[in-house]
């Protein structure tokens, strides 16, 4: 009798044991930055991700991993001061903004280190969920590796006027989506790495938010670098897309998953009024069994395209139903905003890219655009400002991949020559779409407002391995009624005061010169701001240089020439 009492008191513990519950760490939800004026300073820090060494990371700001949600409204004039303090170069790209090409920050806009860049515009998109991010050629992967990038978050009357949860942090949340793999110093392993072992939510590990019992809106951002997931609940309750990269749908789509490609965002609205205080229920990734080419689900656990995490179900977040806010959203709005499409047959312009090359075996190349590798000198597409284009980019090889298109948000006009078969998960304006292996995308697109022939917009595959390794073209838009280009010849101009303490001001001899790029370099040669299209009659602010001689390269519009005036600090 006592040897069974044993027995059984040893396999209840060794029961317990084995169904130790379940830690989770309490996910950040990121600081914001509100209003016209941004401040955002890159640098190398570190975090304590997991038990042993810290990780080295990328932060933005006082962050140690991602950075500030930046909130602005729609008719605003924005600026920024992006300091970079890494010690490498880097640009930040505005994902899914439209704005100028030469504010855009891709690979061209590169700020080394030290060196502010400010771009500013005006924010033309609708009420959405952006992001901002790396965007420097080949080094793309390890930057945002790093944890280098950020939500954006647009606001607009037509959002404001609608009964949704948008209280940020409270019912209204952003979600960014990522996995990291380790070595043995618990550094990030980011070279020819494709899939993280271990799931991040918001740089957190293991993550858990506490949302009340009511509706609420989870904005979810795909940040990562070759993974898809393909999302739902741990109980399969239906739940409600509201958004996609571009902004509201006309109405919420009710689903059970949703997929979701690298750089891809959508917003949701899930019911927790029925659920009972203190029950909790999973976001879940439904890796498992997915179709032969979907991103992280290849069935190998080690290696270049293996992971802990491929083909399998895994959690995202762990959710924890507490009491309603006062002022909850307790019905689903049964529409959102009147958008108005383009359709295939509005385009007066077709175009078709080829995914090519990537095949595996002997002397096989990455993944490119039409046999054609990124170069910064090729200009890969010249498209007619206000032009209406259809494009339709055929995926003939073994692997899907994210096409990313700047400037413009467009519409998913067919898959395969369907217009049915467009997804319900894609039914809104889009700046991202998965190609499957063996498929073809159709999107419509209006490149209108912006032209410029010296700094191009960009396309590649939004996976930060594919890209850095080529899989990108670039285009420009042009205006038929732009000026043509003269002889390159010097444009006279002063600087004062001279010296200067807080501001500088330009005076040209002539009254046509117009100015598309400024550079200030210090005495050493070293670019210190970097200011492009400035708004010179505001003039130029040089309170946070050191005292010193400087000069100031300007490069005017028409003739694209550069001239350089020297001036002092005091």
């Amino acid at each position: 009798m006592t040897k069974s009492i044993f027995i059984s008191l040893s396999v209840c513990f060794i029961v317990s044991a084995g169904l130790k519950a379940q830690t989770y760490n309490t996910m950040t939800i990121p600081d914001t930055i509100s209003g016209t004026t941004f401040n955002l300073t890159l640098k190398d820090t570190m975090a304590q991700l997991r038990s042993g060494n810290q990780t080295i990371t990328g932060g933005i700001n006082q962050n140690k991993f991602w950075g500030p949600t930046l909130i602005m409204y729609k008719g605003a004039n924005v600026s920024f001061n992006v300091k970079n303090k890494l010690n490498d170069s880097t640009t930040i790209h505005w994902h899914g903004m439209h704005l100028p090409a030469v504010m855009d920050g891709g690979p061209h806009q590169i700020i080394p280190p030290g060196t502010t860049w400010q771009p500013y515009w005006t924010v033309k998109n609708q009420a959405s969920t952006l992001w901002y991010h790396p965007h420097l050629h080949m080094m793309a992967n390890e930057q945002i590796t790093k944890g280098l990038g950020g939500f954006i978050i647009i606001r607009d009357a037509a959002e404001r006027a609608l009964a949704l949860p948008r209280t940020y942090g409270v019912d209204d949340i952003p979600v960014v989506l990522t996995s990291r793999r380790y070595d043995a110093s618990n550094q990030f392993s980011f070279t020819t790495v494709a899939y993280g072992d271990y799931m991040l939510t918001n740089g957190t590990p293991s993550a858990q938010i506490s949302l009340p019992k009511q509706y609420v809106r989870l904005r979810i951002l795909n940040a990562e670098i070759e993974r898809g997931y393909d999302v739902g609940f741990s109980d399969n309750r239906t739940f409600y897309i509201i958004g996609n990269d571009g902004g509201l749908l006309n109405a919420p789509v009710s689903v059970t998953r949703v997929k979701l490609m690298v750089g891809e965002r959508v917003e949701i609205l899930v019911n927790l009024s029925n659920d009972q205080i203190g029950s909790s229920i999973d976001l879940k990734a439904y890796n498992g069994g997915q179709t032969f080419g979907f991103p992280g689900g290849e069935p190998a656990t080690s290696g270049q395209f293996g992971s802990l995490l491929n083909n399998t179900t895994f959690n995202l977040l762990h959710i924890n139903v507490i009491a309603a806010t006062p002022n909850a959203i307790t019905a689903l709005p049964s529409t959102l905003i009147n958008n108005t499409y383009w359709t295939a047959a509005d385009a007066t312009i077709s175009r078709t890219v080829s995914i090519t090359d990537g095949n595996p075996g002997p002397g096989s190349l990455p993944f490119r655009f039409d046999n054609t590798a990124f170069a910064f000198n090729t200009i890969n597409k010249t498209i007619p400002l206000n032009s209406v284009e259809k494009w339709t980019i055929k995926n003939n090889n073994v692997f899907g991949h994210a096409f990313h298109i700047h400037d413009v948000e467009f519409k998913i006009v067919e898959r395969n020559g369907s217009a049915t078969a467009v997804g319900s998960h894609e039914s809104g304006w889009k700046d991202v779409m998965y190609v499957p292996n063996g498929e073809s995308v159709s999107f419509v697109a209006k490149f209108d407002d912006y032209s410029d022939d010296i700094h191009p917009f960009m396309y590649h595959c939004h996976f930060a391995l594919h890209e850095d390794d080529g899989m990108m073209g670039q285009f420009v838009v042009s205006s038929s009624t732009e000026v043509l280009k003269q002889n390159k010849i010097e444009v006279p101009f002063s600087v004062y005061p001279n010296p200067a303490q807080d501001k500088i001001f330009i005076k040209f001899e002539s009254d046509a010169v117009d100015v598309y790029y400024i550079t200030v370099y210090n005495a050493g040669g070293k670019a210190v701001l970097m200011l492009p299209a400035p708004d010179i009659q505001k003039g130029i602010s040089v309170s946070e240089l050191s005292k010193g001689t400087y000069y100031l390269q300007l490069m005017d519009v028409k003739t694209k020439s550069m001239s350089v005036q020297k001036f002092i600090k005091n």
